[in-house]
Formats: C-alpha cells, structure tokens, sequence
C-alpha cells in the first residue's frame, strides 16, 4: 500500500577551515522510530507552524521548507541561521528579530522517496554559511551528537561502518567531497537519483534498509 507522503526539509550547514570544508551533521537518537543511529543533516518533517514562520520570516508561505530546516537546525543543535549569520543561541528570538533571507539558504537538493520506502518524504536540502566558533548543542532527545566534519572523514567512517547514512545523505556527503569550500557548496545543485542494482549489491545494507 502506498505510504502518505510527508513533506520535510534538512539544512547543510558548512564552514570554511584551513583543512577545508567541514559540516555540520548529527547522530539520531537510539530511539528514533525511523533510521535510529544514523548520521543526518538538521531537519525533519515541515510542520503546519512552518507556514506562519515562513510569512514572519520570508514573507510568505512558499518557504515553508525553509522555515522548517531554520527551525529543525535550532531545536536540534542549537544553532540559529540569522540575517546576521549562523550563531549558536538558546532561544528563537535571534531568528524573529533578524531572519534569515532566502537567498542565504539555497535549495542544492530535493528528495523524492520511492514507493517502496516505509516512511516516505518529499525532502529538500537547502545550504547555509557558518563561520568558525558555533558549537553545536545536541537537544538529547532527538540528537545524540552533533559535531562538524570533512565530508571526506564522514565517507571514511561510513565506509568502516562505524557511521550509517541512509541513501539520500550517502549520496549527498560523496557530491560534497569534491567541494572545496563553503563558496562550492552554496553553489551547488544536486540532481538526485536512485540507486542502480550493482549499488544495491555492493553498498552497505543500513544505506537502503533501516532495520
């Protein structure tokens, strides 16, 4: 039976460092009901709430998405995407008085889940500049980490099995290891896909299969 499609959004946070770029992802609770101890971007469903934080903030309804990946990003990590900047806060407040503009978050991604998948999004991945200094705080209820790394050091981690990525994060963290700094990354536009059969049979299980 075909799944009720939900709609949601994830945010790429990245910085420039003198070993290049690094950004900023998160380890999923143990006890998340979907994809439990996997390694994410900030984000998740886009909720009703969206829509009037998307007219406060962007002015109108169409953001949703974006307002949802800016909401996600604080209520999981702590860290507010302002008209400023990106800054680690402890309230919304930052974000009201001085919202974000579109044109800081571009979309790079968007995610459609097959029919066969169990819980299925329509997923866009929009891109966000951080400057050194912004520490993360995991909330500890849908977080259990959260830090910043190379794309390069993720991939090798997934690679060794010690972090899972599901396939749409897979995907994304091989395409940012070719960019070489922030600049790259808010440029770029992902064209996504599904995996063939010969990556069905040789990827690690937990990158399709959440079980």
């Amino acid at each position: 039976m075909a799944q009720e499609m939900r709609f949601a959004a994830s945010v790429i946070v990245g910085r420039d460092t003198p070993g290049g770029l690094e950004v900023l992802v998160l380890e999923r609770s143990a006890a998340s009901r979907f994809l439990p101890s996997y390694v994410v971007f900030p984000g998740g469903a886009v909720d009703a709430e969206d829509a009037e934080l998307a007219r406060r903030w962007f002015g109108g309804e169409d953001h949703a998405f974006r307002a949802g990946a800016v909401r996600e990003l604080f209520e999981e990590a702590g860290i507010a995407a302002t008209g400023s900047g990106v800054l680690a806060t402890a309230t919304l407040d930052a974000i009201h008085q001085d919202p974000p503009a579109a044109e800081m978050l571009p979309e790079v991604a968007h995610w459609v889940a097959p029919e066969d998948v169990p819980v299925r999004f329509d997923a866009r991945y929009i891109a966000a500049a951080a400057p050194l200094g912004v520490d993360p705080t995991p909330d500890g209820t849908e977080t259990a980490a959260a830090w910043w790394t190379t794309p390069a050091d993720l991939m090798s981690q997934w690679r060794s099995q010690e972090r899972k990525l599901y396939w749409p994060t897979y995907v994304t963290v091989a395409v940012l290891e070719s960019c070489a700094g922030v600049a790259d990354l808010l440029a770029l536009r992902l064209d996504t896909r599904e995996p063939d059969d010969h990556e069905l049979e040789y990827l690690h299980r937990s990158t399709f299969y959440d079980d």
